[in-house]
């Protein structure tokens, strides 16, 4: 299913996280990824400034922004590249030749190089 995306004004009672922060925290969920994956893949915030972000949001640094900008590119070429999310989803933990028998989440945990390796494969694959 994809994840919708937030409604991003701000009113009385609504939530101040920024939608990209919303989003991976939706993505997060399809992933299954623990808490402390989502801290590595965020760049590794303190514990309380994470859960402070995923609670109320904040400001967030300009490399988590940049690493969260990285992710919902993931995300979007997984959607292209696969016809059922459900396999897209899969294929995040699965082992790949590619990666040299690591899963795609193996590399993103590296850091931001990581990351961007896993995006810059998906949009080769997708011919982007």
């Amino acid at each position: 299913m994809p994840v919708a995306a937030p409604d991003t004004q701000q009113g009385v009672g609504q939530s101040r996280i920024p939608a990209e922060l919303k989003t991976f925290f939706a993505i997060a969920d399809k992933w299954r990824l623990s808490a402390d994956e989502q801290i590595a893949l965020l760049g590794s915030p303190g514990r309380s400034t994470f859960f402070k972000w995923k609670k109320d949001g904040g400001t967030l640094p300009a490399d988590t922004r940049e690493r969260l900008s990285h992710i919902l590119g993931i995300w979007k070429s997984l959607r292209i590249l696969f016809t059922q999310d459900e396999r897209g989803e899969e294929w995040v933990r699965a082992k790949n030749r590619y990666f040299d028998g690591a899963s795609a989440l193996d590399v993103m945990l590296e850091g931001m190089s990581g990351i961007i390796r896993v995006r810059r494969y998906l949009d080769a694959q997708r011919g982007a």
